[in-house]
C-alpha cells in the first residue's frame, strides 16, 4: 500500500519520483537537492533537443515535410536497432541455452498433442475411434435436447423470443478428439476414480435457429480446447460398479465460433469477444468449477454431496507488490518511453478480481488481500495478469499461473514470482492455506477485516411457491377462501429465483421457469466475518418484476450448535405461501491457518536448507520422538540398499517400529502433482557418501573446525523424454570451504543411489584455486522415467589435494530426492551442502 506521504505524480518524471521518494514530510539534503536539479535540467534539456529541430525548421521557412523526413528516419533507426539487438540476442540465447531453444522451438512449430510432453498422460486412440463411430447418435441426443429442452427454455426466458425455433441441428461428421488422458488411481481415494481429459474440437456444426420472422440465426462452425476432470464415485461391489459420475472443467475452455444469419454481425471484431465471452460465462455457470455436471447411477447417491461436495480449503492471496515491469506508456511515436499505469487480474475458475490502478509506476504497490475457496487441490490454479490502464485498450503486461496444489503442500508461499509472456518483471505474492474445521474453540471473530469461517450453502429446491405477489396478498386478505378468490383468474406457474445475501455480499441462483416446484440444486459459498451477528438471507424472487415470493432468515448461530456444524432440512418460507417451504443444506466451517510443516532433522544443532535439506550426524541412532514420514518403508528400494553396518544396526533397532509405522507413515491423500524440488540428505547418504573413502578416514582437523556454512551447489535436474535419459547438470558452486590460502582444488562427484560402484561413477572436471568454482559439466543417466522416480541423487564436493592420506577429500554433500521434483519440467537450484557428523554454525 502506498505511503501517506507520496506526492500526486506532477511535473518531471525525475522530480516526481525523487519527491515520491522522500515524501513531503521529509526534509530533502543538500545531496538530495542537486541530484533533483539535475535531473531537471536533464529533462529540459532533452526537451529542447526534441523541439528545437522544430523551431529551426519553422525559423528557416522549410517544409514541414523535413521534419516529418526526420522523425521518419529517427523512428527507422530505433526500430532496426532493437531488431538488430533482438537479433543478437536471440543468438546469444541461442548459444547459451541451445537445447532449451531448440525444444521450446518444437513445441510451438509442432503442437504435439500432450501425451509427447507429458509421458504420464497416455495417448487414447482407441476412445477417439469410438467416439468417431458414435458421434452420429451423439448428434440425435443433442437435436433432441435442443428441441425438447432448450427451446421451450429459450421461450419461457424473454417474452421477445416466444417464437424461437431451432430450424436446423446438426453436429457435423468431425467428432470431438481427446488429446491426452491421465488417470488418478494411487494418489486419490481408494473408492473414487479421477481422469483428466484433454479435449479439442473443431467441428463442422450446423445449427440454425428462427428468432422471430424474418430474424435468424446460427452457428456454423465452433473450435472449443479445454481439460475436463471426470470423476467415477463412490466404486461400489455391484453393477454398475460407479455410483455416480461427475464432470466438469477445472478452468475456463477456450471458444471459437463461426455465426452466421443476422448473429454474423457478431464475427466482427467489436462484437465476437463479447459474444464468445457471454457463452463462456454460461459453460462457467454449468461446468466450471464450482459448478459441476453429476449423473448419479444408482438411487444411494447423495445429488448435493456429488454435485456440491464440501471444498478443501481456502487461499488467502497477499497481492504485494511488483518490480522491474515494462513500459507501455509511449509518447512522440515511441520516441520517449514513459510508464505504466499497472493493475492485477486475480482468476480462479469462475471467481474475477480486479486490483487497484496504481498511476504511473514500474513498481507497483498493491498490498491488497484475496481470498478463494478451493475444490480441488492439486489441479485449480490462480491465473494472474498484470494490465497497463489505458483509454482505449488496456496493455498486456505479464501473467503468472500458479497451482493450489504447491499451496496446500508448502501451506504458506511468500516469495517473487517472475512474469510470463514478456521480457522481464517480478510480481511478490503471499499465499496462505486456510483448513476448514469443525473446532467452536478456534473460532475468533475477525479485526482484521479478513474471513474467520466460511459458509457453504447447497440450494436443492422449493415447494408450494405462490405464482405471484398477487396470491400472497388474496392469501392474506381472504384467508381459507383464497382458493376461491383466483377461480376467476387463470396465472401461469412462476419463474423464480433465490437470491441469498450476508450483509453486502449478495449470490443469485439460476431462474427456474414455470414451476411452483422449482429445483436450483446449485452451490455457494460466502466468508464470514462474526459468526455471533451475521446471518443468512434468502429471498425467493420474480425475475421480471423483481418482486419477492418468499423469504428466509438463518442466523448462523444456529449452525454453531448443530451437529457438525450443519443443518440440512426444509424451511418454511415466510411472506409466502401457507405450505411453502425452501429446502438447503448450510455447512459452516472455522477458517485455520496452517502453518509449514517442521523442518525435519536428525540433528537438532545443524540448519536445514529450505526446509529440505538435513544433515543426519547421528545416523545409527534412534529416537521414539522421530516422524514416521522420516522413516523409509520397506519398498523403497533406495532406502534398503548398501547401508553399511551403521544402517544394519539402524534397520535392527527399529524392525518392530517400523511395521508398526508403515500404515501410517503413508499420507492419507497424496498429491497428484509432485512439485518439491528441495534437496533431502537423509540416513542413506552417509554410506553413499563414503562409499569411496577409506575405512575409518576422518575429517581434516580444519574443517572439523570450521563454524560456518560449507557452500552450495547449483544444479539442473531434468529428464528428457524422448531420449529417456536423466540429464543433471552441474553448474556451480559458491563458498566452499578454502582448503588453502589460495582457495581449492575441487570436483564434484555423483551417484545415482542405488547404484554405488565406481562403474556408475560420475565426476567433473577440477577447478583450481577457487572458492566459487564454475564447472557447466552434463551428465546423463541411461533410466526409464519410473525409474527414476524412485532415485536419490547423491552429489558431493571433493578436494583434489587431500590433507593427509589418511583424512577425507568431502568438503559438502547433498543428497537429492528425485521423487520429490517434476522431472519431466525440471528444476535448476541452489543447494546447501553439509557433511554428516559436523556441525554447521547457527
Amino acid at each position: 500500500m502506498a505511503s501517506a506521504g507520496q506526492l500526486q505524480p506532477v511535473g518531471p518524471a525525475g522530480l516526481r519520483d525523487s519527491l515520491s521518494i522522500h515524501g513531503s514530510s521529509e526534509k530533502l539534503n543538500s545531496n538530495a537537492v542537486n541530484r533533483i536539479l539535475m535531473e531537471c535540467l536533464t529533462y529540459f534539456g532533452r526537451a529542447v533537443l526534441l523541439f528545437y529541430p522544430v523551431y529551426l525548421t519553422g525559423y528557416l521557412g522549410l517544409s514541414v515535410s523535413w521534419v516529418l523526413l526526420c522523425m521518419m528516419m529517427v523512428t527507422w533507426w530505433g526500430k532496426n536497432r532493437q531488431w538488430k539487438d533482438a537479433r543478437i540476442g536471440t543468438a546469444i540465447d541461442f548459444v547459451d541455452n541451445e537445447t532449451h531453444v531448440i525444444n521450446r522451438e518444437l513445441h510451438s512449430a509442432l503442437q504435439m498433442a500432450s501425451w509427447v510432453h507429458f509421458p504420464d498422460v497416455e495417448k487414447v486412440d482407441w476412445v477417439n475411434k469410438v467416439l468417431d463411430q458414435a458421434w452420429p447418435f451423439f448428434g440425435m441426443y443433442m437435436e433432441k435436447l435442443l428441441k425438447e429442452n432448450i427451446q421451450p427454455s429459450v421461450r419461457l426466458s424473454n417474452a421477445a423470443l416466444r417464437m424461437f425455433t431451432f430450424t436446423k441441428v446438426h453436429f457435423g461428421h468431425i467428432p470431438l478428439k481427446i488429446t491426452g488422458i491421465k488417470a488418478y488411481t494411487e494418489e486419490v481415494d481408494q473408492r473414487e476414480v479421477i481422469l483428466d481429459m484433454n479435449i479439442c474440437y473443431e467441428g463442422d456444426v450446423d445449427i440454425d435457429a428462427s428468432v422471430k420472422p424474418p430474424v435468424t440465426a446460427g452457428v456454423k462452425g465452433l473450435k472449443l480446447k479445454g481439460m475436463i476432470r471426470v470423476i467415477l464415485e463412490p466404486l461400489i461391489g455391484q453393477v454398475p460398479l460407479v455410483g455416480g459420475v461427475t464432470f466438469f472443467f477445472i478452468r475456463r475452455p477456450t471458444l471459437q465460433i463461426n455465426w452466421t444469419g443476422m448473429t454474423n454481425l457478431l464475427d466482427s471484431p467489436a462484437f465476437s469477444s463479447l459474444s464468445e465471452e457471454t457463452i463462456l460465462d454460461i459453460i462457467a455457470s454449468l461446468m466450471v468449477l464450482p459448478n459441476r455436471m453429476c449423473i448419479p447411477l444408482i438411487d444411494q447417491v447423495k445429488v448435493d454431496q456429488m454435485r456440491f461436495p464440501l471444498p478443501r480449503g481456502v487461499v488467502r492471496v497477499h497481492l504485494l507488490e511488483a518490480r522491474d515491469l515494462v513500459p507501455k506508456d509511449t509518447y512522440m511515436m515511441g520516441l520517449v518511453k514513459g510508464k505504466s499505469d499497472p493493475y492485477a487480474t486475480l482468476r480462479v475458475g469462475n471467481n474475477h478480481f480486479k486490483s487497484k490502478i496504481v498511476k504511473e509506476n514500474l513498481n507497483p504497490v498493491w498490498d491488497e488481500v484475496f481470498q478463494f475457496v478451493v475444490h480441488e487441490a492439486p489441479g485449480q490454479e490462480l491465473e494472474l495478469e498484470i494490465y497497463d490502464d489505458d483509454t482505449d485498450k488496456d496493455d498486456f503486461i505479464g501473467r503468472y499461473n500458479l497451482d493450489f496444489g504447491e499451496v496446500k503442500r508448502e501451506k504458506e508461499m511468500d516469495r517473487w514470482f517472475p512474469l510470463e509472456g514478456v521480457q522481464n518483471g517480478e510480481v511478490h505474492l503471499k499465499l496462505q492455506w486456510l483448513s476448514l474445521n469443525t473446532d467452536v474453540s478456534l473460532l475468533t471473530k475477525s479485526t482484521d477485516g479478513l474471513a474467520c469461517a466460511m459458509l457453504s450453502v447447497y440450494l436443492d429446491s422449493a415447494s408450494n411457491i405462490p405464482k405471484d405477489h398477487s396470491e400472497i396478498a388474496d392469501l392474506h386478505k381472504h384467508g381459507k377462501h383464497a382458493k376461491e378468490a383466483r377461480l376467476t383468474r387463470r396465472v401461469p406457474d412462476p419463474n423464480s429465483y433465490v437470491e441469498l445475501s450476508i450483509d453486502n455480499e449478495v449470490q443469485k441462483s439460476k431462474v427456474v421457469f414455470a414451476s411452483k416446484d422449482p429445483a436450483w440444486e446449485e452451490g455457494f459459498t460466502f466468508f464470514v466475518h462474526d459468526v455471533k451477528t451475521q446471518q443468512l438471507s434468502l429471498q425467493v424472487k420474480e425475475p421480471e418484476k423483481k418482486t419477492p415470493l418468499g423469504s428466509l432468515s438463518l442466523p448462523l448461530t444456529r449452525l454453531l450448535n448443530a451437529s457438525d456444524m450443519t443443518l440440512d432440512q426444509r424451511f418454511l418460507l415466510e411472506r409466502s405461501g401457507a405450505n411453502s417451504q425452501l429446502k438447503l443444506k448450510a455447512t459452516l466451517r472455522v477458517l485455520t491457518v496452517e502453518k509449514p510443516p517442521p523442518k525435519i532433522i536428525l540433528n537438532p544443532s545443524p540448519q536445514s536448507n529450505n526446509g529440505s535439506a538435513f544433515t543426519p550426524s547421528e545416523a545409527t541412532s534412534s529416537s521414539p520422538a522421530l516422524s514416521s514420514n522420516n522413516i523409509p518403508t520397506t519398498n523403497d528400494p533406495a532406502a534398503l540398499s548398501q547401508r553399511g553396518t551403521g544402517g544394519d544396526h539402524l534397520t535392527h533397532r527399529r524392525g518392530s517400529f517400523l511395521a508398526s509405522e508403515t500404515m501410517r507413515s503413508q499420507p492419507a491423500s497424496k498429491s497428484m502433482r509432485r512439485y518439491d524440488s528441495h534437496s533431502l540428505l537423509s540416513e542413506n547418504s552417509i554410506a553413499s557418501s563414503r562409499f569411496d573413502l577409506s575405512d575409518g578416514a576422518s575429517y581434516p582437523l580444519a574443517l572439523r573446525n570450521h563454524q560456518g556454512s560449507f557452500g552450495e551447489i547449483h544444479l539442473t535436474v531434468r529428464y528428457a523424454s524422448l531420449r529417456k535419459k536423466l540429464i543433471v547438470l552441474v553448474n556451480a558452486c559458491r563458498n566452499i570451504f578454502p582448503c588453502s590460502d589460495n582457495g581449492t582444488d575441487s570436483y564434484v562427484r555423483l551417484y545415482l543411489l542405488p547404484d554405488q560402484s565406481w562403474r556408475h561413477r560420475k565426476r567433473t572436471h577440477v577447478k583450481r584455486r577457487t572458492v566459487n568454482p564454475v564447472f557447466n559439466d552434463k551428465f546423463e543417466f541411461d533410466v526409464s522415467l519410473e525409474a527414476a522416480q524412485t532415485r536419490k541423487l547423491d552429489v558431493s564436493v571433493k578436494n583434489n589435494k587431500m590433507f593427509h592420506i589418511r583424512e577425507r577429500k568431502d568438503i559438502g554433500m547433498v543428497v537429492v530426492d528425485l521423487s520429490q521434483i517434476d522431472l519431466v519440467k525440471g528444476t535448476t537450484e541452489w543447494y546447501e551442502l553439509l557433511l554428516p557428523g559436523l556441525k554447521k554454525s547457527s
